[in-house]
């Protein structure tokens, strides 16, 4: 959607566990070197937690990425209950079958496998992601598959990978045999705020974008919004580009993320790690007053009713850009045509309060835009307002945009 517009290559700020994109922060090296250490060191459990969104996941489809070609791989990423047996879950991680659910028969065939890894110089890693969600029974019987050792090699390698709730879990009393088997334990922590400049710098780089594509005070206040969580700094992002290209905005700046933050706090569902200014808010409100010395209108129209909005441009994009962002203002969009004779067709009194023309590139400043505005005034009896274009690519907010033609429109109005 704005890939072309912006000169990237794909999208920067995909919200799946990419390793491409892996941004080495000082945190993420740290936690990539550790486990590398307890791979290498064959260490019997490392442990990796950090908040949600904080990568993770995409640390561990890194670290997949490079492991040697001696190594085989599990990865069981549905750790709660309610999925079943947690030895039916390995088993299907390595690609083990077992004709028997019997649970013996399922260690047994656990066992044989190990050790024939083992004898085949072939290391045996078991990662568990959302490790959080595995109760100290589960835990216990992770040691205890772990118990099958040769004299100098770890035969099985444990890797949890989990929220800070795994951290809890594993201070549990009855785990104390379990802990102290944990060679590796990182907290992996949200970025700064140079950080996160720095990260967002680099996956536009991944995709051949300009690295000021996001000035620095954006940059500043997706930190103050996402606290540094990268899914949230990726969440943002994107949005900001899609709301970048739908007002044709060639740089994102501060006032597009508080547009993107302020909108994503009104739906309540992405928990943002600091609310929103409430200013523009209060802007709309002050919007919604009717104009001095006027009763019964207000932004939204008479009596309540929201105001009816017909658009003329030639620029089929633009009809749909001052769509899009008047209706976000709370106005009413009933038609939008190209600018010519058929727009009168189109504006009936009773279903349209304004006509809003955009001089798109200047194509109809003519005696004939004159002509056909007298029309619309004799025949339709509806005020026109002008707007031009220009104003679209200044790189103001939608909302900041909105807020002004809705004072004008509200404004022509009243005087109608």
């Amino acid at each position: 959607m704005y890939e072309k517009f912006y000169g990237l290559k794909g999208k920067p700020f995909s919200l799946l566990p990419d390793p491409e994109f892996l941004y080495p922060s000082k945190k993420h090296r740290m936690a990539l070197t550790l486990l590398e250490y307890g791979l290498m060191n064959q260490a019997s459990f490392s442990v990796i937690t950090g908040d949600i969104g904080t990568g993770k996941t995409t640390l561990i489809r890194q670290l997949l990425k490079q492991m040697e070609r001696d190594m085989v791989v599990g990865l069981i990423t549905n750790t709660h209950p309610s999925f079943g047996e947690l030895l039916q879950w390995i088993l299907m991680a390595f690609n083990i079958e077992c004709g028997s659910r019997d649970k013996v028969e399922m260690y047994k065939t656990f066992m044989d496998f190990l050790i024939q890894q083992y004898a085949a110089n072939r290391h045996t890693v078991l990662i568990v992601d959302e490790a959080q969600n595995m109760g100290p029974q589960a835990l216990e019987e992770l040691r205890m598959l772990s118990n099958i050792n040769s004299e100098k090699d770890q035969v099985l390698q444990v890797i949890l990978v989990g929220q800070p709730g795994l951290r809890e879990n594993l201070r549990d009393p009855r785990l104390e045999q379990f802990a102290q088997r944990i060679s590796v334990d990182y907290n992996l922590e949200p970025l700064s705020q140079e950080e996160t400049r720095e990260y967002i710098r680099h996956r536009l780089h991944i995709v051949a974008g300009s690295p000021d594509l996001f000035d620095d005070e954006a940059c500043e206040a997706v930190f103050h919004y996402s606290g540094g969580i990268p899914r949230l700094v990726n969440l943002l992002c994107d949005t900001a580009l899609v709301y970048g290209y739908a007002e044709q905005t060639a740089r994102i700046g501060a006032p597009l993320i508080e547009d993107v933050a302020r909108d994503k706090q009104k739906s309540k569902i992405v928990p943002l790690r600091q609310l929103a200014s409430e200013a523009a808010d209060d802007a709309n409100k002050q919007v919604s007053e009717p104009p001095a010395g006027e009763k019964g209108w207000d932004a939204s129209g008479p009596a309540g009713r929201k105001m009816r909005i017909a658009i003329a441009s030639d620029s089929e994009r633009q009809r749909n850009y001052l769509k899009m962002m008047l209706e976000r203002s709370g106005l009413k969009v009933v038609a939008t045509v190209p600018i010519g004779e058929e727009i009168i067709a189109q504006l009936n009194r009773e279903q349209v309060d304004v006509l809003l023309m955009d001089l798109d590139e200047g194509a109809h400043r003519s005696h004939d835009l004159d002509r056909l505005i007298e029309r619309v005034h004799s025949e339709c009896s509806i005020p026109v307002l002008f707007n031009d274009s220009s104003s679209a690519s200044t790189g103001g907010a939608i909302t900041d945009l909105g807020r002004k033609l809705t004072l004008k429109l509200t404004s022509l109005i009243g005087r109608g």
